[in-house]
């Protein structure tokens, strides 16, 4: 590792290369994405999960570190420092680690899921066992926390705030010093090393502030000493029977007073008694054959200075990476323009974009899942001269930025990040501990999903559940879930100075967020799954179950809250974020809320009728075609369009690995309904524009169906009719009513009645001949009279058109089965997200259709099956009873949603798809 950062001589030549991106096609992006390393060699740390429970009798069998500070030290020596426990939980040498969570793990390789967790490629050194590395007087080698849902898991989060607090870190070069507090004395530590002949040593070099109370620093603990001994400012601890290894520790420039101990020929400590003036001073580690102490005793010269890091550093990456964006045609009312992502780069780094938010001046702020923020200006009508700074590296799988008040915070698994400039050269010198009060477990699948600003001050967060997938830290508990950490599947609100947090709402699965930035008001949407048979859109409030039983937390769990509305698994099979369009230049958009498929990829408005006894209300798709999964939005501060981003790990259908993308209004004519009501008489769609009287009341030219779910501990949910067998409802429209404005259609429909989703597909045009054709879903919870003389059909008569109607629900007339109808039902139904047919694996959570048919299959509980017709049928209706081995249960059931006539296609399509 180089020891000041420098740009070469060929870097700053190639610049030139770097100064003007074309926006590149699908193909060409991807293979555009050749990537250097994860861990950068220029840059200090990462921060990362660490498992070292396994490194032999020496070091400490219960070290499992959740959030790690890891810091290149230089001579190929590394320290991983516990963030929860203020301890330096590990130091080693040689190799870094094995790069296994999932950012690290499908950094190279994007289509890769199977994470695990770092562990280290060297040779320890030292290393601690889980319980804080400061200690009181009279406190033991003991973990203080709070037990959570699992006794013996590690993820307790950090130690009360009367013990101490993680504050940050700065960076200075090469350099990281890290900043806490113990019991109010605020400490900051700059970790490095020092080499002799063969040999390195670690140093860790403290300035304290007075000490008011007695402290001990945790030095390390050696599980197989058989003997010590202390002789003044070192401190030594022979290993094993063979008595041929030491671990020694020397103190440098102690203060006075300050004694090294041993306890238990095991524990190494450094005891600083109280009254301790300020004082700056070092401790030398060292670990190696006994007959090398002197080489040991030549490490112990005067250690390196503390950098001076309150002005900040020298900027490490002082090149500015221009690209070109691409702006669509104004060819429809909404249109996707693309800003083209910094991919090449002069560090040959990915750029996965995760969330994004703005300055008030324009500038944005994005945020990738792989750690890194940068900073973009130039954003505007033309983006032709998009500016890319980087901003911030080393942070760990965040999914989240927000620019409050000018300042940049991040929300991943490690804390909420401040990340501040302190010398002025638009790169984050100091990375402050905002909040870390959040409890994070081990479960790699227990997302820290998204983060919204709180109306004055603070933040809400969108905390994942600990998902049953991935490397197991605690037991599973229902389906679906492990015990996870306390605040799994949760919002929880954070205070506005960062140092106090509560629950807000429990209950949930993978929440996101959606905060109205005036008002207040909390929505989310759940990803489909365990308890969660379809995508919901909640408005989330206070001390409510959202009805996933395993992250229930101190609430009443007898009733779960209702969605605003439930959205169709084919039209989003994965909920993403929410933003609330603040602007008043969005056209139909202004004022409301919307939603984001990951999935699909698409935006959704969401319509909620608040009139009635219950808040319900339904979705449309936008009509616009986004190239990369939408994941996260904000509207610019300038513009008042909808940015969005998103990057492609899980199943999507996106074309493109990642995008930052604008929604655009071009004031072209639109046909988005204003409004959407549903009530006793039928459906009320609202419209800007009036509407072709003969089209509009034509009954025909509607399709009205409905179905319900079943929240159950089973993956998603078929449909069901409300008598409770399977299969969806056909509606007969008793009449189509135009109002008297033209601009708004009554359906009126018999039996309206509480259901969970109703859809309402229609074929139309406007007064000038426009093609009006979109499909609209709904919740109804509680069918309440519609006020119609308020929406101008005062004259209508709907009980008289009920009783007149003589339609009834049919069931179509379908062709017979065929494979070539089995393969567009493969597409329209999503199995191409899952499933290959080409025998590949890459970035799928099932088994492949390519040779399945006639095949052995190995359930997880090692029974075995072949893949005949009836199994086929049996894993497309009831897929959770049979789970091939190493394959997530995943797959909703498709009871209700495909016709036998559409199931016998698919098991056709299935055995075409033979080995050759």
């Amino acid at each position: 590792m180089k020891r000041q950062y420098q740009p070469s001589i060929s870097r700053l030549v190639s610049l030139a290369c770097f100064v003007l991106l074309r926006p590149l096609g699908a193909q060409a992006q991807q293979a555009s994405r050749p990537v250097a390393d994860f861990v950068e060699p220029d840059f200090p740390f990462i921060t990362t999960t660490l498992d070292a429970r396994h490194l032999g009798p020496a070091f400490p069998e219960r070290n499992f570190t959740i959030r790690c500070v890891a810091v290149q030290l230089g001579h190929e020596a590394y320290a991983c420092f516990d963030t929860d426990l203020l301890r330096m939980a590990l130091g080693w040498r040689g190799a870094f680690m094995s790069m296994e969570t999932m950012a690290q793990v499908s950094y190279r390789e994007p289509g890769t899921k199977n994470s695990d967790f770092s562990r280290i490629l060297g040779q320890p050194i030292i290393g601690t066992g889980v319980y804080p590395g400061w200690l009181g007087a009279g406190e033991s080698f003991a973990d203080p926390r709070p037990q959570g849902p699992y006794p013996d898991g590690v993820g307790r989060g950090p130690i009360a705030a009367g013990q101490g607090r993680w504050e940050g870190l700065y960076t200075v070069g090469d350099r990281v010093v890290l900043a806490y507090t113990v019991r109010g004395v605020r400490i900051y530590e700059q970790p490095s090393s020092v080499a002799v002949a063969e040999e390195v040593g670690l140093v860790r070099t403290f300035r304290v502030d007075r000490v008011t109370e007695p402290l001990t620093v945790v030095v390390g603990e050696v599980r197989d000493g058989v003997a010590a001994t202390v002789a003044g400012a070192v401190a030594q601890i022979v290993e094993g029977a063979a008595r041929d290894t030491l671990t020694a520790v020397a103190g440098l420039n102690l203060p006075g007073g300050a004694t090294l101990h041993v306890t238990d020929r095991r524990y190494l400590t450094l005891r600083l008694p109280a009254g301790t003036p300020a004082s700056q001073f070092s401790l030398l580690i060292w670990r190696g054959a006994a007959s090398a102490v002197d080489v040991f005793q030549q490490m112990q010269g005067t250690p390196a200075p503390m950098v001076d890091f309150a002005q900040g550093g020298p900027a490490r990456w002082p090149e500015v990476v221009t690209t070109r964006g691409r702006v669509a045609p104004e060819t429809s009312a909404f249109v996707v323009d693309e800003l083209t992502l910094p991919l090449p780069n002069p560090w040959r780094r990915d750029v996965r974009v995760a969330g994004v938010d703005f300055f008030e001046d324009g500038r944005a702020a994005l945020v990738t899942f792989d750690g890194d923020v940068w900073l973009v200006s130039g954003i505007d009508a033309a983006l032709q001269m998009l500016r890319w700074k980087r901003f911030a590296s080393g942070l760990y799988e965040p999914l989240t930025v927000k620019v409050v008040a000018g300042e940049v915070f991040v929300h991943g698994r490690a804390q909420i990040t401040r990340l501040r400039d302190l010398n002025g050269d638009d790169e984050a010198d100091s990375y402050e501990n905002f909040s870390n009060l959040y409890v994070q477990s081990g479960e790699t699948r227990e997302y820290p999903l998204d983060m919204a600003a709180r109306p004055g001050g603070g933040f809400y967060l969108a905390q994942g559940g600990a998902l049953d997938n991935g490397p197991r830290t605690t037991p599973s508990s229902l389906p679906g879930f492990r015990l996870g950490a306390m605040h799994s599947g949760t919002i929880l609100e954070v205070a506005p100075d960062g140092r106090s947090l509560r629950v807000f709402a429990s209950g949930f699965r993978e929440p996101f967020l959606g905060v109205h930035p005036r008002t207040g008001v909390v929505t989310a949407s759940d990803q489909q799954g365990n308890f969660v048979p379809s995508t919901p859109v909640y408005v989330v409030r206070e001390g409510q179950f959202y009805g996933v039983l395993p992250t229930v937390h101190e609430a009443d769990s007898s009733s779960a809250v209702a969605p605003i509305t439930w959205i169709p698994h084919q039209v989003d099979p994965s909920g993403a974020g929410q933003v609330w369009i603040t602007s008043d230049r969005m056209g139909p958009l202004n004022g409301a809320l919307v939603h984001f498929s990951y999935g699909k990829p698409g935006v959704f408005r969401v319509y909620i009728d608040s009139t009635g006894q219950a808040s319900q209300g339904g979705i449309v798709a936008v009509p616009a075609r986004f190239p990369a999964p939408v994941l996260k939005g904000a509207v610019h501060p300038k513009d008042g369009q909808l940015y969005v981003t998103g990057f492609k790990i899980y199943d999507s259908r996106a074309e493109r690995m990642s995008g930052f993308m604008r929604l655009r209004y071009t004031g072209q004519p639109h046909t988005l309904p204003h409004a959407v009501r549903a009530g006793e008489q039928g459906i009320l769609l609202q419209f800007d524009t009036p509407l072709d009287p003969v089209s509009a009341t034509r009954p025909a030219n509607y399709q009205v169906q409905r179905w319900q779910y079943r929240r159950t501990p089973a993956y998603g949910s078929g449909h069901y009719k409300t008598d409770g067998t399977p299969g969806q409802e056909t509606l007969p429209v008793a009449s189509a009513s135009l109002s008297a404005a033209g601009d708004a259609v009554l359906l009126v429909l018999p039996d309206m009645q509480a259901v969970m989703q109703m859809a309402v597909a229609y074929t139309l045009a406007t007064e000038t001949g426009a093609a009006v054709q979109d499909t609209v879903y709904l919740t109804v919870h509680t069918p309440d009279p519609l006020d119609l003389a308020s929406a101008g059909f005062a004259e209508v008569d709907w009980q008289q058109a009920l009783t007149q109607t003589v339609r009834t629900a049919t069931a179509e007339n379908e062709a017979p089965p065929s494979a070539e109808r089995g393969a567009v039902l493969y597409r329209q139904r999503g199995c191409i997200a899952c499933h290959s047919i080409d025998g590949t694996l890459d970035g799928k959570t099932g088994p492949t259709f390519k040779g399945l048919y006639g095949t052995r299959r190995t359930f997880e509980d090692q029974r075995a099956r072949t893949a005949d017709e009836a199994y086929l049928r049996q894993s497309i209706l009831e897929p959770a009873a049979e789970i091939v081995d190493g394959f997530p249960a995943e797959m909703p059931s498709f009871v209700g949603v495909l016709s036998e006539v559409e199931v016998a296609s698919l098991i056709l399509f299935i055995k075409s798809l033979g080995d050759e």
